[in-house]
């Protein structure tokens, strides 16, 4: 985990000699980040298959589907994590030579999205659900589950941002700081982390590193 702050554009309001002092505020932004290796990720995993008859491609769905979600909860995955996220069934046509469309067969879909809270077992994961006859994966994002307490490192790292530039501003204008007089959480972000489309279990998986912001505005009293 790496930490950095970055500057940002601050500005100093004086007001008239006749005002009170603890009427001068300098208000400057502050932001930092944390850097943090994600340790769960969701990904989708799905069936889909195809038969003559509506009933003959959902019954073979859901017998592989089936089959699949054991293999998802034998590499410790509860029902917490895993959430039906598409199921379809849709007839399939087929054009002849004459131009006239005919009714072919079938095709369901199941899909779900579940997530990893042991991200090194990701491989094994995904070996396990393709050979129980997962078919289909796509959309995995790599998370961090303690965001909040970095989150909270970085606003601390955010605040002494700020408070070092409002020294800076309070000098160049011939005062010191007085008291806080506000304080504003602009943005704290966290997006997930995105990853490609997987269609096989040997597809190198690389979570990388997210980066974890928070930005503040402060405005310090300036005491003359």
């Amino acid at each position: 985990m790496r930490t950095s702050a970055l500057v940002f554009t601050a500005f100093v309001i004086l007001l008239p000699a006749s005002a009170q002092a603890a009427d001068q505020l300098v208000t400057v932004t502050g932001q930092a980040s944390v850097a943090a290796a994600p340790d769960s990720a969701s990904i989708r995993i799905g069936v889909t298959t195809r038969g003559k008859t509506a009933r003959e491609a959902s019954e073979a769905n859901a017998r592989q589907m089936t089959a699949v979600t054991a293999a998802i909860k034998t590499e410790g995955v509860t029902e917490r994590d895993m959430q039906t996220s598409r199921l379809s069934l849709q007839p399939q046509y087929d054009s002849g030579k004459d131009g006239a469309t005919r009714l072919v067969g079938f095709q369901a879909t199941n899909q779900l999205t579940v997530k990893t809270r042991d991200i090194g077992r990701l491989p094994d994961f995904l070996d396990h659900a393709i050979a129980a006859g997962a078919n289909e994966m796509s959309g995995i994002e790599f998370e961090v589950s303690n965001q909040s307490k970095l989150l909270d490192k970085a606003r601390a790292e955010a605040v002494e941002d700020a408070h070092r530039k409002a020294e800076l501003y309070a000098q160049a204008a011939g005062a010191k700081l007085g008291r806080v007089a506000a304080i504003t959480e602009e943005g704290a972000s966290a997006p997930p982390h995105p990853g490609g489309v997987l269609r096989a279990a040997a597809v190198p998986i690389a979570p990388g590193e997210q980066t974890l912001r928070v930005v503040v505005s402060v405005s310090y009293e300036l005491v003359r």
